[in-house]
């Protein structure tokens, strides 16, 4: 009886071990570059731009320069679970520019989102009130590939939420949550 037990948990073991050694040489796929997942941001983030096309956006290294040298807000319009992990320097979330728009009426608005199309959403909301805010194009994702830094509540981070599998497009040097 001992010997049966054996040979059947073997059997079942080898069993366990061919099909997920062919799952997996199946299933196997090359992690993308990040040039790779740069290209994959812009094109979700033009497939996007079709529902806001009247919204202007801003490339990631021009949206920093703008910060260096004038007054500059960083709108983000993620979840807050989203918010806890990462933000752009200095941003606040949509909620607080919500509650007291007027106190940012002479700085440039700059929306953004994991891959820029909530924001792009909020920016197209909130022009017929007369809101002018510009959409940061590929939003964090595009980011962090520009070189842009981050923050958690306390200090610069290397972690950054990308809200799902599919937007998991985040450089290398990043720890992806979602």
């Amino acid at each position: 009886m001992t010997n049966w037990i054996t040979i059947t948990t073997l059997r079942k073991f080898l069993t366990v071990l061919l099909i997920s050694s062919i799952a997996s040489l199946v299933f196997a796929v090359e992690p993308l570059s990040d040039l790779e997942k740069r290209r994959v941001i812009e094109k979700l983030y033009l497939d996007y731009q079709i529902s806001f096309p009247e919204v202007t956006d801003v490339e990631p290294n021009t949206a920093a320069r703008f910060a260096r040298e004038r007054r500059v807000i960083f709108i983000d319009t993620r979840k807050p679970e989203e918010q806890r992990i990462s933000m752009l320097p200095g941003a606040i979330t949509s909620e607080v520019f919500l509650k007291n728009p007027e106190k940012y009426r002479d700085h440039l608005k700059i929306a953004y989102c994991t891959i820029a199309y909530r924001s792009g959403i909020f920016a197209q909301q909130l022009a017929p009130k007369g809101f002018t805010i510009i959409n940061l194009r590929g939003g964090i994702l595009a980011w962090v590939h520009a070189g842009g830094w981050l923050y958690d509540q306390n200090e610069r981070t290397d972690r950054i939420h990308v809200y799902g599998r599919k937007w998991d497009l985040a450089p290398d040097s990043y720890k992806t949550i979602w």
